[in-house]
């Protein structure tokens, strides 16, 4: 068993190719030595270097001196690499049945969500150590399988819609199917933390668990804001804006100055205390000041998915995320890199995934008496890669006019429609006012919730 690892490393090595990590669901964290991970690393990067193909025997030893070469290993791919992950489960088991956390789970919950919490950690671990990949399907001869994926979304146990905040989103796209990718662009300070941060708190309200990687925001910063909307949702308060009255939250601008009246910093401290009975959902934040937040790649958001079981997800931008490599060697490859792998994440774990970019400036926007119009970018202006476009369900083209308290949001493509509707918004962010100008029963959709 101690040489399951170099015997698969070495096969790979006699028949020339990496397919077979591939076929079979082997991954670096599989190997138990730093040498074997290692020596995992140098192959398949020569791998993607290469077009597939392994290195040869004498490349491989004169870079992995750490590591047995074992020549004309005859066990089968499959074997060994049921033999290496039947370890790893083994070993992920006994660090779990072994660690405080599991202790304190078994000490402090209910014995029902106990063991249903223990059985989620084990299908995760059953999950992870799976050989095989689902095999081609047939749909001539599949009715039934499809039929039993139609009946699970029927009952909404196989997929997930979270909906929008915005009704005219939901009536064009039917809303956020988990699985997909969902990107939100616009030019530099228009908005789009802001609007993309209204669905994500929409989502939480719903009762998802939200996971938010704010890469250019401080956490105080990001919750400010959230806190601005999330206390608007609830608010009874009143304040009139240009001559219109709005129930507005905490002002954001006051939160971060640290210039509240006694009044509302009372307020404050009432609704944080009751945060989380307003709030159905969670929202876990990762900022770019946050500790321990060194790692931002695919791998690490994967891992950050399945500890808090997201159900949604926001990378605010992704060209601050660290970036696969660019193994196309093409202007943008890096980033085309990322989303397409951010896809298959989403599809993966079923979650949502909110990407949030960047379009290209105009110089031309403004009239000759230097004002504007709302005119969101159009797709061809995103920023960074087309690959973000191409692999997204929608794309979102957003702009603003802070000082007028007005926006738009512009569908830009549609998967599965609505391509080229225009939403209205009223933008007043520092409030906490954020939403479509037509939509009539945002206060009642949450009335029952008691004010602060």
């Amino acid at each position: 068993m101690a040489v399951t690892g170099q015997q698969l490393l070495s096969k790979l090595i006699d028949e020339g190719s990496t397919q077979a990590l591939a076929k079979y669901n082997v991954k670096r964290s599989d190997f138990p030595s730093r040498h074997e991970q290692s020596a995992y690393d140098f192959i398949v990067d020569y791998a993607a270097d290469n077009g597939g193909a392994a290195p040869s025997v004498a490349t491989f030893v004169a870079n992995n001196p750490q590591i047995k070469y074992i020549p004309e290993v005859t066990d089968a791919y499959e074997y060994l690499a049921s033999q290496l992950k039947d370890a790893v489960g083994k070993r992920e088991l006994a660090e779990y049945i072994n660690s405080p956390e599991f202790e304190q789970a078994y000490e402090s919950l209910p014995t029902e969500t106990f063991i249903n919490s223990l059985t989620d950690k084990l299908a995760r671990i059953k999950m992870e150590t799976r050989t095989g990949v689902p095999k081609m399907t047939d749909i001539s001869t599949s009715g039934e399988r499809f039929l039993t994926e139609f009946r699970a979304r029927k009952a909404g146990t196989s997929f997930l819609i979270w909906l929008s905040k915005f009704g005219t989103i939901n009536e064009k796209i039917g809303g956020y199917f988990s699985g997909n990718t969902y990107a939100w662009y616009a030019r530099s300070g228009r908005g789009k933390s802001v609007m993309v941060m209204e669905d994500a708190i929409e989502a939480a309200f719903q009762g998802a668990n939200v996971l938010i990687w704010a890469l250019e925001m401080s956490e105080y910063e990001w919750m400010a804001r959230a806190y601005s909307s999330i206390s608007a949702r609830i608010s009874d308060t009143i304040r009139r804006i240009d001559g219109v009255d709005y129930t507005v939250g905490f002002d954001n601008r006051a939160m971060l100055m640290g210039t509240m009246d006694d009044g509302y910093e009372r307020g404050l401290e009432t609704f944080v205390d009751m945060l989380s009975e307003v709030v159905p959902g969670r929202i876990v934040i990762r900022a770019a000041d946050s500790e321990s937040f060194a790692q931002r790649s695919i791998a690490q958001l994967e891992v950050d998915i399945a500890e808090i079981d997201a159900d949604v997800v926001v990378v605010d931008p992704i060209y601050l995320m660290d970036f696969e490599r660019n193994t196309s060697h093409v202007a943008g490859g890096d980033v085309a890199a990322t989303s397409v792998k951010l896809k298959r994440l989403a599809g993966q774990t079923k979650t949502v995934i909110h990407l949030v970019t960047q379009a290209e400036e105009d110089a031309k926007e403004k009239n000759e008496d230097g004002t504007r119009e709302l005119s969101p970018p159009p797709r061809a202006g995103i920023k960074k890669s087309k690959a973000i476009l191409e692999d997204a369900a929608n794309v979102f083209g957003i702009d603003t006019l802070a000082q007028e308290g007005r926006g738009v949001i512009e569908l830009g493509k549609g998967r599965n429609g609505g391509e080229d509707t225009r939403v209205e918004i009223v933008y007043l962010p520092n409030y906490g006012v954020v939403r479509e100008l037509d939509a009539k029963g945002q206060a009642e959709q949450f009335a029952s919730v008691s004010g602060f």
